[in-house]
């Protein structure tokens, strides 16, 4: 190889380096500190019924943390275990829980009418606010928490389920996303998690 392609080669690596160390720098780390223009835009206003057929808003949890999950409750697995996750933690953080708002949003309007929540309601902790709504209701406040779901027919005619996103939202007391959680975080993690926020 000639002087002449050595230094080309050479260039080409030097370049190639701090290209990769520049893009190492735009990536997003997780400790690295959020500024205005980084913070997700999740969340948004919402006025749904909830288990007792009585209309709820955004608004009335203003001053609490938000701890927001989306389901439904024909789940088999990724609701029961978020929904049971938010029921431990609220235990463990004792008296400190009752800053926190823990919501429940159902995917399935259709089948998840008001009554259905207030039966899946007793398996988990009281204090867990479920919601429903049209389907136009579910849609919007969906789209405004990034949130993913659909309808999947099953094998059986008229039968389905629905695929969605499973993560656990956590909203300061002016309804401002703070961070979130995967549906299966340990309940203790979540609690310590949480108690930091408070």
């Amino acid at each position: 190889m000639n002087a002449r392609a050595a230094l080309r080669l050479a260039a080409i690596a030097a370049a190639a380096f701090a290209a990769a160390v520049a893009a190492i720098g735009l990536w997003p780390g997780p400790d690295r500190p959020k500024t205005e223009e980084a913070v997700a835009l999740v969340g948004g206003a919402f006025a749904l019924v909830d288990q007792d057929g009585r209309r709820r808003t955004d608004a009335e949890f203003r001053g609490k943390h938000m701890l927001v999950f989306f389901g439904f409750t024909q789940c088999p697995d990724f609701c029961p275990t978020a929904l049971y996750t938010i029921t431990q933690a609220l235990e463990k953080l004792g008296p400190k829980a009752e800053r926190l708002a823990p919501i429940f949003v159902s995917v399935d309007p259709e089948r998840d009418t008001p009554a259905q929540l207030k039966n899946y309601a007793q398996n988990f902790d009281k204090r867990i606010v479920m919601l429903t709504g049209s389907a136009a209701e579910i849609a919007a406040v969906a789209r405004a928490y990034r949130v993913y779901y659909a309808k999947r027919p099953l094998e059986k005619p008229g039968e389905y389920t629905m695929d969605h996103s499973a993560y656990i939202y956590l909203l300061d007391g002016d309804g401002k996303y703070l961070t979130h959680f995967r549906h299966a975080v340990p309940a203790e993690e979540l609690a310590k998690a949480l108690e930091r926020r408070l």
